[in-house]
């Protein structure tokens, strides 16, 4: 159920049952030559909207507009700084809470969005808050680790780029479907949560866009088959979150 599709009273009817929510954030960024600039936003929408459908929640609008300044030398990647998608989340969830909902799952597509979200969280009181990223969950994890191996890697990753072409499009793999440069378990160890450098020298590095991740390797059965492991993990996590609280 999407937030942006109801009426109020209909929500006003829900807020007196089970007041949670699912907020999904992802980024509007480059994926490489063959990954759309929505993924981050699409795979959590996506997922989001699968489980809600399920445990009958709602689904916030997507928050789309999200830190990524080390992939602005790209065409298409928009990037807001950290301070204000933190304030921005800040007030969402203090209008949730004035609104009545008790819950507030967010369902994150962007490594980057992690470290501004869980401050966001820290800084509110009245509402359980949860935070994971989609591709967390232990089924899921499973799954990427048995498709693709290494050539998961950081950025442009396969399990994402093949959970857009179950949903969206399939674009054809062109010169992606060589294998970008193999990266070390220094550099993924020193770079979790997209801490990456300034974006001409990310971009010199990168030059495709691409960050470890053999994109080509991408289909959408396997995208359905992600797809379908993190609905059911994120309605079963959701459901335990509002069981202990």
């Amino acid at each position: 159920m999407r937030l942006d599709l109801a009426t109020w009273p209909e929500v006003d009817v829900y807020l007196k049952s089970v007041p949670g929510i699912i907020v999904p954030t992802g980024s509007t960024e480059q994926h490489g030559p063959m990954g759309l600039i929505g993924t981050d936003a699409i795979c959590a929408q996506q997922i989001a909207e699968g489980a809600a459908d399920i445990v009958e929640a709602y689904v916030a609008p997507t928050i789309a507009y999200t830190p990524a300044p080390f992939n602005t030398a790209f065409p298409g990647t928009i990037s807001v700084s950290e301070p204000l998608f933190e304030a921005l989340v800040k007030e969402i969830l203090g209008g949730l809470v004035q609104q009545g909902f008790k819950f507030v799952y967010f369902l994150n597509g962007h490594g980057a969005n992690l470290a501004p979200l869980k401050r966001a969280a820290q800084s509110l009181e009245g509402v359980a808050i949860r935070i994971r990223s989609w591709w967390e969950y232990d089924t899921v994890n499973a799954l990427r680790g048995e498709f693709y191996g290494d050539w998961e890697g950081m950025h442009a990753t396969p399990s994402e780029v093949a959970i857009t072409q179950a949903t969206h499009r399939t674009i054809s793999s062109g010169s992606a479907a060589t294998p970008p440069k193999k990266l070390s378990a220094e550099y993924i160890r020193k770079h979790m949560g997209d801490r990456h450098g300034p974006p001409d020298r990310h971009r010199e590095q990168f030059p495709d866009g691409r960050v470890g991740s053999h994109s080509a390797l991408a289909n959408p059965e396997n995208g359905r088959t992600l797809m379908g492991a993190a609905i059911k993990a994120l309605a079963d996590d959701y459901l335990n979150l509002l069981g202990s609280n």
